[in-house]
C-alpha cells in the first residue's frame, strides 16, 4: 500500500481497549472467550505473565452481537478492537501519554461473588487518574449457586432460562458493586438498566469459562468506546505514535520492541525517537512485523507478519538498530526531518525528567524498576502514602543506589531502602545489612513491603529513641509511706500526671535536684514505667534523704533536660496526653528561672 491510498482510504482508527482487575478475577480467560484463541493454554501457571496486544476484528463483534439486536442494536463504524491484555496494572501503566493513557476504554473484572479486592480499588485509582473510561465485568456468574450455564453467549439469553433465586441472587450481588462502586465515587447499574450511560458504568454479568455475558460485553464496549472516540483521533494519518511495552531480545533479529501504536501511520525506514537508559535514541525502522487477527502478540512468532506500513490503533513488533538501551514505556515519535527529530527529543526528554529524578535534599528511599510507567505508578503510590523518594530510575541495582541508600540511613535510617520493581542487583553487587532491599514483580505488594518496613523501622526507632528520653512527670511522696530514709530513700509515691521512669533523674519544685529514680516497684513487683494515678514504692538513689532534701507530701518532678522535651514535642507529641501537657507547663515554668531558653519555640 502506498502513503497515497493511505491518505485517500482514511481509515477509522480501532480504539484500544485495556482489561484490568484483581490477580485470578479471570482477566485472561475473559479475554480468551473473546477472542477464541487458546491463549490462556499458552502461559505459564494460571496468571498472566507478560502483555499482549490482539485485534478483533469488527466481524467477529458483529457475529457475536447477532442474536442481541433486539437488546443492544449497536451500527459499528470502527475496524474492530485492539484488546491489551495486562496483568494487574502494572504494564497498563506503560500505556502512558502525557496527560493520560494510551487506552481508548477499559474493561474493569470484578470476581461477582468476591467482589473488590486491593487491585481492583488501585486499578480504578489509575483509570481515574489516567481519565480511562470503563465498564465492569461482572465475571464467574458461574459461581452463583444454583446457576445453570446455558449455551449461549448472551447473559439476557441465559438470565431467562435460570430459577427466580439465581436471578434474585445475581441481583443482590450486582448491587453489591454497585454500592462498593458508589464508596468510590462510580454511580453504577447493571448495564440492561441504564438509560443514559453518561451518567452511570455499567456492570454486565459475565462468564469467562462458559462465555455467558462476552456477546452484550462486545457490543457495549464497541458501542460504547465509538461514542466516547467521537471527534477524538477519528482516523490514522500522519507521522506515527506509538507507546514500547516491552523490550525484547529476539534470536536471529536481534533487540526489537514490542509498541502499541495508538496514533497515524508507521512505515519502514522511518526514523523515530525514543528514551534510552542515556538519553534519547534517534534510529531507524529495520522490519516492522505484526501477528495474524485473533492472535496475540507475544505467542505469535512463528506467525508474525513483516509488512512495510501500518495505521494506528496496533500491536506491533519493530526491529531496529540501537535499541540495547531502550525504555519500556517511552513515547515512540516518528521524526523523519532534523526539526522533527528535535522537537521529538524534547518532547521525550521533559516527559520522562519527570519520571526518572534524583533529589540529594530529599532522605527517601530509592526506587528502581524495569520500565517506564511502572516506575512512575510506584512512585505516584508512594507519594499517595506520604513515603518520599531520593532516586527513582529504570535498570539494575547500581553501587550507586547503595551509595545513596548509605546517605539516607546516616539522617534517616528508616528510609535506607530500595524498592526493585523486576529489577535485580548488578552481577557481584552485595547490599550491606543495613540497606533494605525490597523486591516484586506486583506493584501494589513491593509498596505495602516498603510501607510496613518504613513503619517498623519508625517504630523501632521510636521505641529506641523514647527508651533513652527522660519523660516528664509529676509526683507526691505520700505521707505514712517512708520505707527507708537514706541510701537509698525507699517510699511511697502517687503520680499526679507524665510517665515516671525508672533512671529518670529527679527535681524539687524550685527546681534543686533530688537524685535518680532507681526502681520502681507495683505490688513488690519492679515495672520499668508509670503514668497518672498510679500508686508505688520508688527507690532514689544520690545525697539524699527524707526529712532533709525531701519530705512526707512533697511534690517532685523528673529533670527533664531541654533536648529530650525539644525531641519529645517535635518527634513523638502523639503519646504526649493532657496531663503530661500541663506538668511539662510546670516543668518549663520552673527551669526558666535559671535557663531563660528552656523549651522555648516548642508547641504543646
Amino acid at each position: 500500500m502506498t502513503p497515497e491510498t493511505v491518505s485517500e482510504t482514511r481509515k477509522l482508527r480501532q480504539p484500544i481497549v485495556v482489561v484490568l482487575g484483581h490477580v485470578d478475577h479471570g482477566k485472561t480467560t475473559l479475554l480468551d472467550k473473546i477472542r477464541g484463541t487458546a491463549l490462556v493454554k499458552k502461559e505459564p501457571g494460571e496468571m498472566t505473565q507478560e502483555v499482549g496486544a490482539s485485534f478483533v476484528p469488527k466481524s467477529v463483534i458483529e457475529s457475536l452481537a447477532q442474536p442481541l439486536r433486539k437488546v443492544i442494536n449497536v451500527k459499528l463504524e470502527i475496524p474492530g478492537l485492539l484488546f491489551i491484555d495486562t496483568p494487574g496494572h502494572e504494564l497498563f501503566a506503560n500505556l502512558r501519554r502525557r496527560g493520560g493513557s494510551v487506552a481508548d476504554f477499559a474493561i474493569l473484572v470484578v470476581d461477582i461473588v468476591e467482589g473488590f479486592q486491593k487491585q481492583t480499588y488501585e486499578s480504578i485509582q489509575i483509570l481515574r487518574e489516567r481519565k480511562v473510561p470503563f465498564v465492569v465485568a461482572a465475571n464467574k456468574i458461574d459461581r452463583i449457586p444454583g446457576w445453570k450455564p446455558q449455551d449461549t453467549s448472551s447473559v439476557v439469553l441465559s438470565l431467562d432460562k435460570q430459577s427466580p433465586q439465581v436471578r434474585d441472587l445475581l441481583d443482590q450481588y450486582v448491587y453489591k458493586l454497585v454500592v462498593q462502586l458508589a464508596e468510590v465515587g462510580f454511580n453504577s447499574e447493571r448495564f440492561d438498566r441504564i438509560k443514559d450511560f453518561t451518567k452511570y458504568v455499567a456492570i454486565v454479568p459475565v462468564s469467562g469459562k462458559t462465555g455467558e455475558g462476552v456477546a452484550e460485553l462486545l457490543a457495549l464496549i464497541a458501542g460504547l468506546a465509538q461514542a466516547y472516540m467521537k471527534g477524538k483521533l477519528k482516523y490514522a494519518e500522519g507521522p506515527a505514535r506509538g507507546v514500547v511495552l516491552e523490550v525484547k531480545e529476539e534470536p536471529g533479529i536481534g533487540h526489537t520492541i514490542d509498541v502499541i501504536l495508538y496514533d497515524g501511520v508507521l512505515r519502514k525506514n522511518d526514523q523515530f525517537v525514543i528514551a534510552g537508559l542515556n538519553g534519547p535514541i534517534v534510529t531507524k525502522v529495520r522490519s516492522i512485523f505484526v501477528p495474524r487477527p485473533l492472535s496475540d502478540i507475544r505467542f505469535a512468532k512463528t506467525e508474525l507478519t513483516a509488512i512495510d506500513e501500518i495505521q494506528a490503533a496496533a500491536g506491533v513488533k519493530i526491529s531496529a538498530p540501537e535499541l540495547e538501551e531502550a525504555l519500556a514505556g517511552s513515547p515512540l515519535i516518528v521524526a523523519n526531518s532534523d526539526a522533527e527529530v528535535e522537537a521529538a527529543k524534547k518532547q521525550i526528554e521533559e516527559e520522562i525528567k519527570g519520571v526518572r529524578f534524583y533529589d540529594s535534599t530529599i532522605n527517601g528511599i530509592i526506587v528502581k524498576a524495569d520500565s517506564i510507567g511502572s516506575l512512575e505508578a510506584i512512585v505516584n503510590e508512594l507519594r499517595r502514602r506520604g513515603i518520599p523518594v531520593r532516586l527513582a530510575d529504570v535498570g539494575p541495582i547500581s553501587k550507586r543506589d547503595l551509595l545513596e541508600a548509605e546517605l539516607v540511613k546516616k539522617e534517616a535510617k528508616e528510609y535506607a531502602l530500595i524498592g526493585a520493581f523486576k529489577v535485580k542487583p548488578l552481577p557481584g553487587l552485595e547490599i550491606p545489612s543495613d540497606v533494605k532491599l525490597v523486591s516484586s514483580n506486583i506493584i501494589y505488594q513491593l509498596i505495602d513491603e516498603i510501607e510496613k518496613i518504613i513503619q517498623l523501622a519508625k517504630e523501632t526507632e521510636k521505641r529506641r529513641t523514647l527508651d533513652k528520653l527522660i519523660l516528664p512527670a509529676k509526683f507526691k511522696i505520700l505521707p505514712g509511706y517512708v520505707f527507708r530514709r537514706s541510701d537509698p530513700v525507699i517510699v511511697g509515691v502517687e503520680v499526679l500526671g507524665g510517665i515516671l521512669r525508672a533512671k529518670s533523674p529527679i527535681m524539687d519544685s524550685e527546681g534543686r535536684p533530688i537524685g535518680e529514680i532507681q526502681q520502681i516497684q507495683d505490688n513488690k513487683r519492679p515495672v520499668e514505667q508509670v503514668s497518672k494515678g498510679s500508686e508505688v514504692a520508688v527507690s532514689i538513689k544520690g545525697n539524699v534523704m527524707v526529712g532533709r532534701q525531701i519530705d512526707e507530701g512533697d511534690i517532685l518532678y523528673t529533670d527533664v533536660p531541654k533536648e529530650d522535651l525539644e525531641i519529645l514535642l517535635t518527634k513523638y507529641s502523639d503519646i504526649v496526653t493532657d496531663d503530661m501537657k500541663e506538668v511539662i507547663k510546670e516543668i518549663m515554668a520552673i527551669k526558666r528561672a535559671k535557663d531563660p531558653t528552656y523549651g522555648l519555640g516548642l508547641k504543646l
